[in-house]
């Protein structure tokens, strides 16, 4: 009886816990919130009321309900706990320990209790206890379809048990990940399995910053699951992780609730590799990752990314070229990509202000002489001879022959081309890159200058022949055979190639500087994260949606291009854990770090 006097008081230290549970969890908001009480309470009364009944009156065929009601009572709760914080109305830290502390109890005390009620310990507890167990287990044996009902709910029962124990395992100790995408190729493949270790990462209960403090902090090179910041990050959106979490498992991955407005599923959480840490600001600029520090203003490369960027799939190991699904850029393409940036390095900007004022003059000849050019406009007029969204590169470096008609025809159309191909010249960033200076102090404004100055060429150049051509009145059809032209066009089609790819080759500073010039760094505790397969990866680099942007912010008639570079670090709050060792496939089994580039 010793033994049952014990096993009373933990079931009623359970019951109690659960009832300071519940009220710990009373929300005053008008939203779903209000549900957590109600669930926890009737719960915790149903479970009072069995406990009552097997202790107090005496019936021992309830034994096995009040077992399942205690072993339920932690999934229950914590379920309630995270519909609370559901709500609108915060919750203050304090009260999440208090429920937290609690619910760490019930959840313990659940193990010890079901310890104890195991059926080879129940005559020891309670011979009445053993009896009516033995009974109903013979009842059973007699009964074909309830045992098959009972065979089944156990089964059921088995694969909640087994879900829940597996979700908090992933929360806090280790989780296998599946990799869905080509973001980290060479090092990852689609499918590859990893397993991602979280003890030391600072896991935290689901909705709340409780939970085990931060054992390590990472470095670079460090391949990382975080969560993916691109996607709102609400209490609402929050419950549908975990709950579509507990899905994916129950259903044996058949049912993924984590889907986006569109019903595609997300890709959270995402798997990439640290490049930036706490404390530096960062540039990207012809695929060579540069940092600087307080300590330093220049920028230096980061020799360690250029040990795992893959910018040219073509090069990595043969043998897993079967694997990879996209080449994003075939070896022709990756060949002109680095013999425009070979251009655009050696361009001389003294040398560029001769020829676009040589063009410009040749253009308003040929104006002069057609005799269309009435009287010069204000500069507000030249502006609005063309609407900025005109100005979108890849349409002027392919229709240069629709631009020269338009300029052509319409009065002020010399002063427009003057203007847009000498008027970065006149300001004094400018008149800097004139003298030798680094444009904006980084390699990637100095670089973007040139390119929109290498594309103004180009297309100036193109223009000035069209508009040649036209005024010796030769036929379009003939166009093709015209060898400058042609050469010409040859590099407008090679920097509108250059430009589709330029946000996933290049990255402006990150953080940006502040209002006055000085320098912004990486805060402490957070981190940069991208992709090895730098053209196949979306990744911090990228907003999910893309706006127009100019090619330089040093020219008031800059080329336009459609761009999604939206740099942004993440928190650590976010990190969930490092990719520790792939165990799939067995062929390239090992630890993550350098292994795709091994042979």
């Amino acid at each position: 009886m010793e033994n049952k006097s014990k096993i009373k008081a933990m079931a009623l230290s359970i019951i109690v816990s659960g009832a300071i549970f519940s009220v710990l969890n009373l929300s005053l908001c008008l939203d779903a919130s209000l549900l957590a009480l109600p669930i926890s309470i009737v719960y915790t009364l149903v479970l009072f009321l069995c406990f009552r009944a097997l202790f107090n009156s005496g019936k021992a065929n309830l034994l096995c309900v009040f077992k399942y009601l205690v072993q339920y009572a932690p999934i229950v709760y914590l379920a309630s706990y995270i519909i609370r914080r559901v709500g609108a109305w915060s919750v203050p830290f304090a009260l999440d320990v208090l429920c937290i502390a609690t619910w760490l109890y019930v959840f313990v005390m659940n193990f010890v209790l079901m310890s104890a009620l195991k059926p080879k310990r129940l005559e020891a507890v309670d011979k009445e206890w053993k009896f009516a167990s033995d009974k109903i287990a013979e009842k059973i044996a007699k009964n074909k379809a309830l045992k098959t009902t009972l065979w089944t709910l156990e089964w059921v029962d088995a694969l909640v048990q087994s879900v829940f124990a597996v979700l908090l395992l992933n929360i806090f100790i280790v989780q296998l990940y599946v990799i869905p995408s080509e973001s980290m190729v060479p090092e990852f493949l689609i499918g590859d399995r990893v397993i991602v270790f979280k003890l030391f990462n600072g896991p935290k209960f689901p909705m709340s910053k409780i939970g085990l403090p931060y054992m390590r902090n990472y470095k670079r090179g460090d391949i990382v699951v975080f969560r993916n910041p691109h996607y709102e990050s609400t209490n609402v959106s929050e419950m549908r992780t975990v709950l579509s979490n507990f899905v994916y498992m129950i259903t044996l991955t058949k049912v993924n609730l984590n889907v986006d407005k569109n019903g595609a599923p997300k890709a959270d959480p995402l798997v990439k590799r640290v490049v930036g840490v706490p404390g530096e600001q960062l540039v990207m600029q012809d695929g060579t990752l540069y940092h600087r520090t307080a300590e330093s203003n220049e920028f230096t490369p980061v020799a360690e990314d250029a040990t795992w960027a893959a910018w040219n799939l073509n090069a990595v190991p043969k043998r897993l070229h079967s694997g990879i699904q996209v080449f994003p850029l075939p070896e022709n393409i990756y060949e002109l990509m680095l013999d425009v940036e070979k251009i655009r390095r050696e361009l001389s900007v003294p040398d560029s202000l001769s020829e676009c004022i040589s063009l410009s003059n040749r253009f308003s000849a040929l104006v002069e002489n057609s005799g269309k050019e009435a009287k010069r406009l204000s500069d507000d007029e030249v502006k609005s001879l063309l609407q900025k969204n005109e100005l979108y590169a890849l349409t002027m470096l392919s229709s240069s022959d629709q631009l020269a008609r338009k300029l052509l025809s319409a009065e002020g159309g010399a002063q427009w081309f003057e203007a847009f191909m000498t008027s970065w010249s006149k300001s004094d960033v400018g008149e800097g890159a004139l003298n030798g200076k680094v444009v904006g102090g980084n390699p990637y404004d100095d670089a973007s200058f040139r390119l929109n100055l290498l594309s103004k060429l180009a297309i100036g150049r193109n223009v000035v022949r069209c508009a040649e051509l036209t005024a010796a009145g030769i036929p379009y059809s003939d166009w093709k055979n015209d060898e400058y032209l042609s050469k010409s066009k040859a590099l407008s089609d090679a920097l509108g190639i250059y430009v589709r790819i330029l946000d996933s080759r290049n990255m402006p500073l990150f953080p940006a500087n502040n209002d006055d010039g000085s320098a912004r760094y990486i805060p402490e505790n957070c981190y940069f994260m991208m992709g090895d397969n730098r053209f196949n990866s979306l990744d911090m680099r990228h907003s999910y949606d893309f706006s127009i942007k100019s090619l330089t912010p040093f020219d008031e008639y800059s080329l336009l291009y459609e761009s999604n570079i939206e740099p942004q670090y993440v928190n650590r709050e976010k990190m969930l854990g490092s990719a520790s060792y792939r165990f799939w496939p067995v062929s390239r089994r090992g630890v993550p770090g350098f292994t795709g580039w091994i042979e």
